[in-house]
């Protein structure tokens, strides 16, 4: 018991200098996906993107396994049907953390549990129980001794704030005031943090022209044209910002205090319907980089500005069976294959980008027919003599089975033998070059660089150097617990991220 305790408390020091570096940007995992990838294929999707933090809808035990020995922080999700139970009996709750939290760590580094999504507003009937359910899972954790590495909180929309301008005025909606109270007297007894879902993009929608599309976007403002708090004077230079605010006042609203606001949602539709003007792949790229840059100049918003703004974009792949408008189905950040629905590339950001300037890439295009695709993919694997014998089934770049994944590596194998002697990349236009790497998991494309370790550790990127440590204490905690089953943190590949 007493070795069990000494090992969390190493974690939890390892937890603090990874939250020393700084906020971090996570993604969604959702899973209302046609032609889901593998738990194995996404994480070699993360890896491959540089991300290092993750939020689940579930708890799922393919990717929890997936996810071992990889330093990616977990967050793990009780779904809104399982809340009642958990609530109802500690029996429950205590199975749960055993079976979804507890028999991962310490390889898989879980940190947080999300109690439901947007319980009190889209299942009212269960919000008495959402506390109870919390603090029956707290109890489990620390019965496991794992409480101080597993938070545990639950997400809450915006639709729970009465008005969010000005932010200074902000208050909870007075029906919700009980049990906003419970949630965060839980909260701060438990040194937990305040889960948000932020979406500019619904706010923007629902303002009818009241505040410019710049404002949503992060995009600098007129003079003339400035949003400023008339009671405290505060400039809110985006609206992502204004929606924090209108948080942490609703909270001080109910004499909380010192209880930090972390974004479980936001992101940005890239494609939308007739009436969805704003959802373009444009605009989703504009807002994504810009909140990758304000989230990763370490500052809080005006009324909190010391306070770092932990984020988690929605969502890494398009759900394209959620039902509703198109922009629904819209909002992932990559393909089922890897590849970028848009350009990710922050060359001009102060964090690191994870992309490799010295090196570029040759890629089937997102957009391009199959049929394109199919004679492109011929041609470079037959008269282009690209080596073609790793997307053969069963070599380690056939997985994922998609025309766009087998064409992009015999595109780029092409192109890096060829680009010396005047080959492009352009196959009848269905291929673009890209300097961020595809490779991911045992497939590698050519024209990367060889120094991973030593990228890694640059001064400039330290949450690469987080990622490291991660590994190291995850990897030595392993060896405490089981010797046999030691792993070195050499073995897996991590490069600088771009999120995180």
């Amino acid at each position: 018991m007493m070795l069990r305790i000494w090992l969390n408390a190493v974690l939890l020091i390892c937890g603090h200098f990874c939250n020393a570096t700084g906020a971090f940007v996570g993604v969604n995992i959702g899973t209302d996906v046609s032609n889901m990838p593998s738990a194995p294929d996404i994480v070699a999707i993360l890896r491959a993107h540089q991300i290092t933090h993750v939020r689940l809808y579930d708890a799922n035990a393919h990717m929890l396994n997936a996810l071992a020995k990889t330093g990616i922080e977990v967050m793990v999700s009780v779904t809104n049907k399982e809340v009642l139970g958990i609530g109802e009996l500690a029996s429950t709750a205590a199975a749960w953390v055993n079976k979804n939290v507890a028999a991962y760590a310490p390889s898989t580094n879980i940190t947080s549990i999300s109690v439901g999504s947007e319980v009190l507003t889209t299942l009212p009937h269960a919000a008495p129980i959402l506390v109870p359910a919390m603090s029956n899972l707290y109890k489990a954790l620390v019965a496991s001794n794992l409480n101080y590495q597993v938070k545990v909180s639950t997400p809450n929309s915006m639709d729970v704030v009465s008005r969010s301008f000005p932010p200074s005025t902000a208050t909870f909606n007075t029906e919700l005031n009980s049990i906003m109270i419970q949630i965060l007297q839980f909260l701060m007894n438990t040194k937990s943090f305040y889960m948000l879902n932020a979406y500019p993009y619904y706010e923007y929608v629902k303002s009818n022209g009241i505040f410019p599309l710049d404002y949503a976007l992060f995009k600098p403002l007129a003079p003339v044209k400035q949003i400023v708090d008339p009671n405290t004077l505060f400039h809110y230079n985006s609206m992502f910002d204004a929606l924090i605010d209108a948080t942490y006042n609703s909270i001080a609203d109910l004499n909380f205090s010192g209880i930090p606001i972390i974004v479980t949602e936001t992101g940005w539709p890239w494609f939308g319907g007739s009436n969805e003007p704003d959802a373009t792949s444009g605009n989703a790229e504009v807002y994504i980089n810009n909140l990758i840059r304000r989230v990763s100049n370490d500052s809080g918003p005006p009324s909190q500005p010391a306070v770092p703004i932990n984020t988690y974009i929605y969502e890494l792949f398009n759900e394209d069976k959620r039902p509703g408008p198109i922009s629904e189905r819209n909002w992932g950040l990559v393909f089922t294959n890897g590849t970028s629905v848009y350009d990710l590339g922050l060359a001009d950001a102060e964090i690191s980008t994870g992309v490799n300037s010295s090196s570029s890439f040759c890629i089937a295009r997102p957009s391009a027919d199959e049929k394109s695709l199919q004679g492109g993919l011929n041609w470079a694997c037959g008269h282009g003599q690209a080596n073609c014998a790793a997307v053969q089934k069963g070599q380690p770049c056939y997985i994922p089975d998609t025309l766009q994944n087998h064409a992009s590596y015999a595109y780029n194998d092409y192109y890096q033998k060829m680009r010396g002697s005047g080959g492009t990349c352009d196959f009848g236009g269905t291929a673009t070059t890209t300097t961020v790497d595809p490779s991911y998991g045992s497939c590698r494309f050519t024209g990367r660089r060889a120094s991973d370790f030593l990228d890694l550790l640059n001064i400039n990127h330290v949450h690469g150097l987080c990622m490291v440590v991660s590994l190291f204490c995850i990897n030595w905690v392993q060896f405490e617990l089981d010797p046999g089953r030691v792993v070195s943190i050499f073995s897996t590949r991590t490069s600088r991220p771009v999120f995180g």
